[in-house]
């Protein structure tokens, strides 16, 4: 037996409205926002009494979903730092092919868009980085060169 597909990547985000901002700018769909709670919740997150406000966004090609979740209860467990580095254990980061990487660092820079290093050429191949979002978040970015 094997796997489908992979449905959507999940992220625990503090303040919604501004992961939102970020990922729709990235140039990620909305598809919906509302609140999940009750005995479902709690049973396969494995936490008691979970309010949470969910934001599922989609890729353009609709191929890929990533999932926001805001807690409302139980409350948001900060996981240290938001400047932490890249090489910490268990950090994930997303990462997005697009057709212009400095356009997409200039229009992500008033959301929080932050470069970690610097946009950096992979052989012929690509345009490199990584920039650090709400919350956070870090996410890499992907230029195929042709």
């Amino acid at each position: 037996m094997a796997i489908e597909r992979m449905d959507n990547v999940g992220i625990v985000v503090q303040d919604m409205d501004a992961a939102v901002a970020f990922f729709t700018e990235l140039g990620m769909e909305l598809e919906g926002r509302t609140r999940i709670e009750g005995p479902v919740a709690d049973e396969c997150t494995g936490l008691d009494g979970v309010r949470c406000d969910i934001a599922m966004l989609r890729t353009p090609d609709g191929h890929s979903r990533l999932e926001l979740a805001q807690y409302l209860s139980p409350a948001v467990i900060s996981g240290g730092p938001g400047n932490r580095p890249h090489n910490i254990a268990g950090t994930h980061r997303v990462m997005f092919a697009v057709d212009d990487i400095q356009d997409t660092v200039t229009r992500l820079r008033p959301h929080g868009g932050e470069v970690l290093g610097k946009i950096a050429q992979f052989q012929d191949s690509y345009l490199l980085c990584y920039l650090r979002g709400p919350d956070g978040i870090i996410v890499g970015l992907a230029q195929e060169l042709h």
